[in-house]
């Protein structure tokens, strides 16, 4: 047990780093495109209905994950279930634009309707041991006036972080737990709240 979870601590810590690395070269302080096609996933020829539907679904379900937020408790996939949306904002502790927009996160957050919330991924944490970049995360939505749950993006994550490609990067998630839309790659709050209210109005 204690082999597995070392391993497990070096995988989080490896995942941690590379996408740091990878992030900090993309962050960007205004949208750089929505579009990402490799959220879908194409059939091979001869599949029947039923299993191509079957592949849709698996390609936009967020993946089940286990997660520690900035407050200390345990966070699961269940969060999505309480809201008809979700909103989450990926972001880093060392990404301007992504502090930058976390005021008018947090004021929007406090507007929401009733049925749709916003939830924050923070990727540069690398474990319960880096207190450093968890003080700062804190500190910044302090300031910020967030009271939104913030997560710490652990190796259960890396399904969907491989893909993310600059911070902040903003996905919607429905209350079954399915990506919905296009990610938003920049920090584009008026482009968060276009696609809620659009989405919202499509039901």
């Amino acid at each position: 047990m204690k082999h597995k979870t070392t391993r497990r601590k070096k995988y989080t810590a490896l995942c941690t780093a590379l996408l740091s690395v990878a992030v900090f070269a993309g962050c960007a302080g205004t949208p750089t495109g929505s579009g990402n096609t490799e959220n879908t996933t194409t059939s091979p020829a001869g599949n029947n209905t039923a299993e191509t539907a079957q592949a849709e679904q698996e390609s936009t379900a967020f993946p089940a994950f286990t997660a520690t937020d900035l407050d200390g408790s345990t966070v699961t996939e269940s969060i999505f279930a309480e809201k008809d949306l979700t909103v989450l904002n990926i972001w880093g502790t060392f990404c301007g634009p992504c502090i930058g927009e976390m005021p008018e996160l947090g004021e929007w957050a406090k507007e929401m309707p009733d049925n749709v919330q916003i939830v924050g991924l923070i990727i540069d944490i690398n474990g319960e041991e880096d207190t450093e970049h968890r003080d700062l995360a804190i500190d910044i939505t302090q300031k910020a006036g967030v009271d939104f749950t913030n997560l710490i993006a652990n190796a259960d994550f890396a399904p969907i972080l491989k893909d993310v490609i600059g911070v902040p990067t903003t996905l919607f998630i429905d209350g079954e737990g399915n990506l919905v839309g296009d990610p938003i790659v920049g920090a584009d709050v008026d482009g968060y709240k276009t696609f809620v209210e659009d989405y919202l109005n499509g039901q």
